[in-house]
Order: C-alpha cells, then sequence, then structure tokens
C-alpha cells in the first residue's frame, strides 16, 4: 500500500513538471546579470532577449543588472528564488567556480544551489609584454626570465581570471613573475604600455589599437583556438605551451529544483539562439568565442572540471579564502 503511495506521488510530480513545461513561459523571464548595463554580458544577454522571446511563445525576457558583491548579491538573489524557470542568472566563470575558494563565507553554493542551463560564449585574453622588451615570443619571455630579469605582471584584481591564468602560465613555464593588481583592465594595460609592470593577460577587445600602434607585443591568446579579431596572434598552445587555455565564460544556470522539462525548454531556446549567424558575428567582433551550448549533464560536468582546475590556482596562489 505504501509503495502504491510513493508511484502515485511520483507519477503526479512526473504529471505536474510536464505540465509546468507544456505552458511554460506563462509570465515574463528575468535574466539577471550581476554586471554593469553596456559591459559585453549585458550586450550579449540584451541582443538574445528578443530571440528567447520569439522562440518561448512570446512572453518578455527582461534584463535586470544587479551589481555589487563581486557579482555575489545577483547569485544569493537567484538563488534563492521561486525554482519556476522565471528567473535565471547570467554568470560569469568566476560567479559559480573561484568565488567558492575565495570568499571566507559565500551566502550561495554554487553547485548545491543552481542548475546550468546553456554556455554561449568563452571570454579569451591575449598576453601582452611591454614593446620595449626583448621578448618576441614565449621561448624568450622564459629565456628572459631564467637570465635573471625580474618580471612583474598586471592583473584586473585578486582572483580574476588574468590573475590566475597568470600563474598558470607561471607554473607551465616554470618561470616567476610578481603580481601587481589594478582595479580594472585599462589601469593595467595602461602601465604595461608604460612599462611600470611588464606584462598582463588583456582584454581581446582592448588590445588590437595599442598592437597595431607597436605600444605591446601579442605573444599569444589564452584560448584553444585564435581569437577571431586577432586572427595573427597564435594561441598559446601552438605558441610553446601545449594544451593551455584559461578563460573565462558566461553561463545561464537555474535555482536548484527547477523542473527537468522547463531546464530542457530553457535550454533548447538558448541552443537555437546561440546557433544564429548575428549573434555569433557580434560575439566574434567583440574578441569572444562563441560556443554550441554543450548538455545539461555534460554542462555539470564542466563545471565540475572548471572548479577542479581553479580551486587548484587559487589555492597555489595562496589566496584562497582572502576576501
Amino acid at each position: 500500500m505504501k509503495l502504491r503511495k510513493l508511484t502515485v506521488i511520483a507519477w503526479a510530480l512526473c504529471v505536474g513538471s510536464a505540465a509546468l513545461a507544456e505552458t511554460f513561459p506563462a509570465k515574463p523571464v528575468t535574466l539577471v546579470v550581476p554586471l554593469g548595463a553596456g559591459g559585453a554580458m549585458d550586450v550579449i544577454i540584451r541582443t538574445m532577449a528578443p530571440k528567447l522571446t520569439e522562440l518561448l511563445g512570446g512572453q518578455p525576457m527582461i534584463v535586470d543588472n544587479k551589481t555589487g558583491g563581486g557579482t555575489v548579491t545577483a547569485a544569493q538573489y537567484v538563488a534563492k528564488a521561486a525554482p519556476d524557470g522565471y528567473t535565471l542568472l547570467v554568470a560569469p566563470s568566476g560567479t559559480l567556480t573561484t568565488n567558492a575558494v575565495l570568499y571566507k563565507s559565500l551566502p550561495y553554493d554554487p553547485v548545491r544551489d543552481f542548475i546550468p542551463v546553456a554556455l554561449y560564449t568563452k571570454v579569451p585574453f591575449v598576453l601582452v609584454v611591454n614593446a620595449a622588451l626583448p621578448i618576441n615570443n614565449i621561448a624568450e619571455l622564459v629565456s628572459y626570465a631564467k637570465a635573471g630579469n625580474k618580471l612583474s605582471y598586471a592583473s584586473t584584481g585578486t582572483g580574476a581570471v588574468p590573475h590566475l591564468a597568470t600563474e598558470l602560465l607561471k607554473s607551465a613555464l616554470g618561470v616567476e613573475m610578481t603580481h601587481v593588481p589594478y582595479r580594472g583592465a585599462p589601469p593595467a594595460l595602461t602601465d604595461v604600455i608604460a612599462g611600470h609592470v611588464q606584462l598582463t593577460f588583456a582584454d581581446p577587445s582592448l588590445a588590437p589599437p595599442i598592437l597595431k600602434d607597436g605600444k605591446v607585443r601579442a605573444l599569444g591568446a589564452s584560448s584553444l583556438t585564435r581569437i577571431g579579431i586577432m586572427p595573427d596572434v597564435p594561441a598559446l598552445t601552438e605558441a610553446g605551451v601545449p594544451g593551455f587555455e584559461a578563460v573565462s565564460w558566461h553561463m545561464v544556470v537555474a535555482p536548484a529544483g527547477t523542473p527537468p522539462d522547463v531546464i530542457e525548454k530553457l535550454h533548447a531556446a538558448f541552443k537555437t539562439v546561440g546557433k544564429q549567424p548575428e549573434l555569433q558575428e557580434k560575439l566574434v567582433g567583440m574578441g569572444l568565442i562563441p560556443v554550441d551550448t554543450p548538455s545539461v549533464p555534460e554542462l555539470r560536468k564542466f563545471l565540475d572540471a572548471e572548479m577542479v582546475k581553479w580551486r587548484a590556482q587559487v589555492e597555489k596562489a595562496g589566496i584562497a579564502g582572502s576576501m
């Protein structure tokens, strides 16, 4: 009798989930962006929103910028939202990986509190050095460092991808460099140009003009493939650092407990929009790399692997629990 009752409950839950997915969305869906308006993440998701609206029955996709706390404010808000698919988080990589290691007390759990929906772009960086240095490639960088010359590198802040990417590069090359954190990409790049620090992993949208003017020299891209707007710059993996990849990315996630059928409906919509030429051209034009989102189970495996990779770098750099 008890088994029969449990079977009936399970059947009712399945039917309820399927019915919800069939009518979803019945009201506007909010896409919470943890970064400010006008940035790459905001621009891209606002480009996607009208297309998603068309695919999901005409209900508006509302972009809500909730900044603060290093993306923690937005992540906490979505983690506590109703698990019905109507509130989604557009997360940069750190929100779902390094934040869990960097923050002494995090008000959300990246693994327990979210279900991945879609991964639509990777955000590469380009390793640039001051043009006055006798360094034209990775081999010369290693030789220069091992000859006893002191090197320092700029980052956009402690624990940011450019910081951890350089730590990963240091390990791969077996060289020492001193970290100098800045508040954002422009001041970091300005000081590399001025020679106050020697190198940095630069935002690809900022690098082309100064490369053209000869103010810095590019040694390689941090992605496994070349960056579309800088086709002459090799990926580091082809420039002497085999297998090297250190990129950020943008992923859409939903609160844990959101019905699987709703997740799949959202996933299918994002996958379709992600393949549209208009969006891909915009991504490439911004120095980003379009991604054909893997399945939801594959996204979970991807997140787990990214967590392991970056946790190791955070701990090796001695910055775990620093915030």
